[in-house]
């Protein structure tokens, strides 16, 4: 994990990849729940023996549970001392160019785009995030993602 004092610190960072997350193992117990959360039960997600035979020989996760492991792929790759709290603002571009079978290991790696100052004593990052899946030749999910963080 890198660590860095300020938020003037990552933000001379601009234009470089900051920091890879740890690996994380996607589980169908996640998948599950998830499906129950968003009510997404489509069998390729949560019937086992029927994504078998389905186009990816098992079963995938739902794109958005990648997407929403981009928290955690942010917590596990750096921190920021002097900053109080950081709030997720939203997203400007989504693909997701990879199924992501269940037990698959995924981990991100973060390109700082831009770093803007914002009201309240905060920033407003974009972020590139690129998430890969062990073993894949392609990553599975490609975000720009934007982060407001406070001091």
């Amino acid at each position: 994990m890198k660590t860095f004092q300020t938020l003037s610190e990552l933000a001379a960072c601009v234009g470089q990849e900051v920091a890879v997350s740890d690996w994380l193992t996607v589980t169908q117990a996640q998948v599950n729940l998830f499906a129950d959360a968003t009510g997404d039960h489509q069998w390729i997600h949560v019937d086992p023996e029927k994504a078998k035979a389905g186009p990816f020989g098992a079963p995938i996760a739902h794109g958005f549970l990648t997407l929403s492991l981009l928290p955690k792929f942010f917590e596990s790759a750096f921190e920021i001392v002097q900053s109080r709290m950081g709030v997720n603002y939203g997203l400007n571009k989504v693909r997701f160019t990879a199924p992501v079978p269940v037990g698959s290991r995924l981990r991100a790696r973060m390109k700082l785009l831009s770093c803007e100052s914002i009201a309240d004593n905060g920033v407003q990052m974009a972020w590139e995030v690129t998430v890969e899946r062990e073993g894949a030749a392609k990553p599975v999910c490609i975000a720009e993602s934007l982060v407001r963080r406070y001091v």
